[in-house]
This record gives structure tokens, C-alpha cells and sequence, in this order.
């Protein structure tokens, strides 16, 4: 016990030492008072206390205050955390899920010890090295599958129609999650790339792609960015830098700490300045993406097409910090080359309850590109060209919640050997039809709006003594509600024909053939190849010409 406290005293006496700021004292008085706070735990606290998580969440709560940005990172965690920066790890390579007491094989990696080894998405794990996962969490099963490359690892499968659970053994590898899961040259010769985040070295996989896709004749660009929440800061420079030339600015970092007052430009040759592209982004498009798409968007590069992205203009730096932890912090803010900070939340400025509210349009600041063309700041990167949100139906969250096109698709690959190409593959009436007989058995229960609707105008109707003399009316509606709401699946047949493809898809080719069989329905792509097919408009939109 005495031991415990030695240490804590003097770790944060040590704290105390090493702090610089102007406000000395009342960091030292804080400091002392937390010591005291946890010398009295520690000693008069009824029950036996854990220094490691007391502490640690004395860290959580204290960094929470700041933005979600800003964390602790533990040793125990530092392997994921790399994984983020490097997209590399040792294991299996499969994404996993949980359902009820089990975690399921969600998706192979191709390539990788799962997938080579016969594993497929809807397997359920009972057991990793003989040890049973019955009731563990996805993070407990990912720490068994994880580990040193070259190691062995012994997996019990259960899988439908199959009557026995069967064993699966195999050794560990290093994976490394590609940067670019896929790249192809479209219609009309316009190249395609999918940039899945900015990790080490993505620039050199974006730089090959670009390069293979214009010796296939590519004589434009489109750079999807959809999804992609970032990563590091230099790789973004560089991407940008293939489409811009020397010397031109590409983005800014301004912090408390004089150091971090950088300017950051195009240093390198670049590939292309001159190939017409697009720059695809959406809501979950983030920090390095909004650099990317931003700093193209000022400098009047590309066209950008999509949804207004998130709005992340904070950058972060790791500190090393002892026992092989880390903090992970906010150091500075970006501005791309208008001048503007796209940060949409302003996490110094928070709400009597903690909350923090995005800028109001009304307050955004105006900004001019490259060409004088009017952009805003206070948020996100706002498109060029925005494409409209479409709003799933209750009916599809419900099939999506429940598992149900995940399930038809694991039921169809483990029925049909092959299917036709990725790009060729589509779900036909037929297997439509087998679909909804499917479903037949199936609970996937949802309230639409109008039973919703419904409900509210009951309630008031009895509150108010009207609802007796319209019992009859009310039933009526009831049954006319339930006969609307039968129709729903071939109201949505588009829509769910389109999931099923995709899903179905991605059994047999993995992530690069969910992406090649999404294109198939992408409004985004068709709103870029219209723009691409029409070289008056594309430059209209980037000269300022009406």
C-alpha cells in the first residue's frame, strides 16, 4: 500500500517539476490536492482500489473536457492505435462482429490467412486456441485472433449446413490493410480510385494507381474520398501535390506553440496539374480528406462532388509518455489556401451543459478561392456540386438492424459457387422474389411515421372523448396503414436490390468487388461523369463563369 502511494506522489510531484506554464501555482495546488484526494482513497476507502484505473480515469475525465481528439493512450493499446497510422497488424485478416453470445466472421481479407485458409463471412468462432469465446466482446476475440506473424492459431467453426463444427488452423501473418482497396478505369476512360485513408506511404499507392490508370488511357480523374476519416498530415500534402505545382501552398498548421506555425507546400514534381478530376466526399470525409479536397477546392483543381464533409480542422501529435503509453493531443488547427479553418465544432466554447454546437451558416466567414470563387468557412468542406441524401426507409434500417441481408447473402454464397463478375453481377426479379421469400419467416419489426402519426392522433382522440363515435374510422385506417406498409418491400425493390449486389458481391470478391459493384448505382459517380463528359461546365464551375 505505502508503495502505491510513494509512486503516485511521485509521479505527480514529477508532473509538478516539469511544468513550465505561467500558472505554476496553480497547477502545483491542484496537483497537491489531487495527491491528497487519492492518499485518502487509497487508505480509508471501504474496499481494496485499483491505482491503474483510478488513475486512468482520473486521465479520461480530465482529457474529455478538451475535444475527442485529445486521449490516453495505454500500452495495452498502442498495438491498435499503430494500426491506425500504419493500417498494418499481426493476424488473421478479417473483420469480426458480434452476435448475441457469438462474434461471426464478418469479411475476409483477400489475400490474407482467413480468406486463404477457407474462412468465410458468416462463420461462427466457438473457439480460439481451444479457448471458448461464448459471451466475449469483439475487442476480447480480436486480442485472441491477434498476434506475432508466423505464430499458429487453432479456430472451431461452426458454419450453416454443415452438421459439425469443424477446426481451422493456420498461422498468423502480418496484414496490411491497403490504403487503395481498389482503382479501375470507367466508362468514357475516366480513371477511378478509392482512397481508403491517409496511412504511411498511402501517396505511393495513390501515385501507382494514378500512373497505371493514365497508361490505360485515362484522360480523367475521379478521386473518391467518401469515407475516408483521415489519417496523417504529410501523406495529405503529397496527394495534393500530384495536382498542383511546385511551390504552391497546400495547407497551414497554426498552434500555442510557435513551432507549430507551419506553412506546408508542394515540394515534389507533380503528376498531372493539367488532367481534368473530381474529388469525391461525403459527411464521414475527414481531416487529411478535407485538406486534400480543400486545399483543390481553393487552389480551383478539381471539382468536388458529394455531401459537405465533416468538418475536422485539429491536428494532432503524439507525445511519448512512460511505461510505453502515449498521449495523443491537439496541437494545432489547419487552414487550407484561402485562409479558412473548416472546423465545424468549437470545443473551447462549450455549452452551459457540456454540449458543444456546431457555427451557424449565418456566422460563417466568406473566403475566395484561387480564381475569386466565393467559399466558406465554419465547417466542413461544402461540394461544388451536392448531390442529394437519400433517406433510407424503415423498412431498410429494420433488414439492416436485424442482420437479414447479411444472412440471405451468407445462405447464397454457401448455395452458389460462382456468380458473375463484380461489375456484371446484378440481383435479378427472381432472386428478388427469393429474397422476400426469405424474409418470409423472418422478424424485422419497424413503425413507419404514419403509425407513429397514428398513435399520437389515438391518444388524443380518447383523451378528448371522440374516439368511440370514430372506433370504425379508426380501424379502418389501421387496415389501410397495414395494407401500405405490406407494399414497402417492392416500394423499396431499388434500393434493396442494390444492397443485396453489393453484399452478395463481396462474398466472392471481397472488398475491391463490393466497391466495383457499388459504382453500378453511385449518383455520385454519375453527377462526376456528367461533369467530366461536359469540359465547358467543368471549367465553368472552376473559373467563376455563369
Amino acid at each position: 500500500m505505502k508503495k502505491k502511494l510513494i509512486f503516485v506522489s511521485l509521479f505527480i510531484s514529477s508532473l509538478t517539476l516539469l511544468s513550465f506554464k505561467s500558472d505554476y501555482f496553480e497547477i502545483a495546488k491542484n496537483l497537491e490536492i489531487f495527491t491528497d484526494l487519492y492518499k485518502e482513497l487509497n487508505t480509508y476507502y471501504v474496499d481494496e482500489t485499483d491505482p491503474g484505473k483510478l488513475i486512468k480515469s482520473a486521465m479520461d475525465e480530465m482529457l474529455q473536457t478538451l475535444d475527442p481528439y485529445t486521449n490516453y493512450i495505454p500500452e495495452s493499446e498502442i498495438e491498435d492505435f499503430q494500426f491506425m497510422t500504419t493500417g498494418q497488424y499481426g493476424g488473421i485478416g478479417a473483420m469480426i462482429t458480434k452476435r448475441d453470445e457469438y462474434v461471426y466472421i464478418s469479411e475476409p481479407y483477400e489475400g490474407f490467412p482467413a480468406q486463404k485458409s477457407g474462412l468465410m463471412a458468416g462463420d461462427k468462432i466457438l473457439k480460439v486456441n481451444n479457448i471458448s469465446v461464448k459471451g466475449k466482446s469483439t475487442e476480447e476475440v480480436s486480442k485472441l485472433l491477434k498476434g506475432q506473424p508466423n505464430t499458429n492459431v487453432l479456430i472451431l467453426i461452426e458454419r450453416k449446413y454443415i452438421n459439425d463444427p469443424f477446426e481451422v488452423s493456420f498461422k498468423r501473418e502480418k496484414v496490411t490493410v491497403g490504403s487503395v482497396p481498389y482503382f479501375g478505369l470507367l466508362e468514357n476512360n475516366i480513371g477511378y480510385v478509392k482512397l481508403r485513408s491517409f496511412t504511411r506511404n498511402c501517396s505511393n499507392d495513390l501515385k501507382n494507381a494514378i500512373l497505371k490508370l493514365k497508361e490505360q488511357g485515362a484522360t480523367s480523374l475521379i478521386l473518391d474520398l467518401r469515407g475516408n476519416p483521415g489519417g496523417l498530415l504529410n501523406e495529405s500534402v503529397k496527394i495534393a501535390n500530384f495536382f498542383v505545382n511546385q511551390g504552391e501552398d497546400i495547407v497551414s498548421t497554426k498552434g500555442k506553440i510557435k513551432s507549430w506555425e507551419k506553412v506546408y507546400t508542394a515540394t515534389s514534381k507533380p503528376i498531372d496539374t493539367k488532367i481534368p478530376l473530381v474529388v469525391l466526399i461525403n459527411q464521414s470525409s475527414a481531416s487529411a480528406s478535407e485538406i486534400v479536397s480543400g486545399s483543390l477546392q481553393d487552389l480551383d483543381r478539381a471539382v468536388i462532388v458529394g455531401k459537405r464533409s465533416f468538418g475536422k480542422g485539429l491536428v494532432q501529435q503524439t507525445r511519448k509518455l512512460s511505461y510505453n503509453s502515449q498521449l495523443k493531443l491537439t496541437v494545432a488547427k489547419y487552414y487550407i489556401p484561402s485562409g479558412r479553418c473548416i472546423q465545424a465544432l468549437d470545443y473551447s466554447n462549450r455549452n452551459e451543459d457540456g454540449s458543444v454546437g456546431k457555427i451557424a451558416d449565418s456566422l460563417s466567414t466568406e473566403f475566395r478561392t484561387k480564381n475569386n470563387r466565393k467559399v466558406y468557412d465554419g465547417g466542413g468542406i461544402t461540394p461544388d456540386l451536392v448531390t442529394e441524401s437519400e433517406v433510407s426507409s424503415k423498412i431498410l434500417l429494420s433488414l439492416y438492424r436485424e442482420r437479414l441481408f447479411f444472412d440471405y447473402a451468407t445462405e447464397f454464397r454457401l448455395k452458389n459457387e460462382n456468380i458473375l463478375s463484380a461489375k456484371d453481377f446484378k440481383i435479378t426479379d427472381e432472386k428478388f422474389l427469393d429474397f422476400k421469400n426469405f424474409l418470409s419467416d423472418k422478424e424485422y419489426e419497424y413503425e413507419t411515421d404514419t403509425e407513429k402519426a397514428y398513435k399520437k392522433l389515438k391518444k388524443v382522440a380518447k383523451d378528448e372523448n371522440y374516439f368511440e363515435s370514430m372506433r370504425n374510422d379508426f380501424d379502418l385506417l389501421v387496415t389501410k396503414i397495414d395494407d401500405a406498409k405490406s407494399d414497402d418491400l417492392e416500394k423499396n425493390k431499388d434500393f434493396i436490390k442494390e444492397i443485396l449486389a453489393n453484399e452478395i458481391v463481396s462474398r466472392y470478391y471481397y472488398q475491391k468487388g463490393r466497391i466495383q459493384s457499388s459504382l453500378n448505382y453511385d449518383k455520385d459517380i454519375l453527377q462526376a461523369f456528367t461533369v467530366l463528359g461536359d469540359s465547358t461546365k467543368y471549367k465553368q464551375i472552376l473559373s467563376n463563369i455563369d
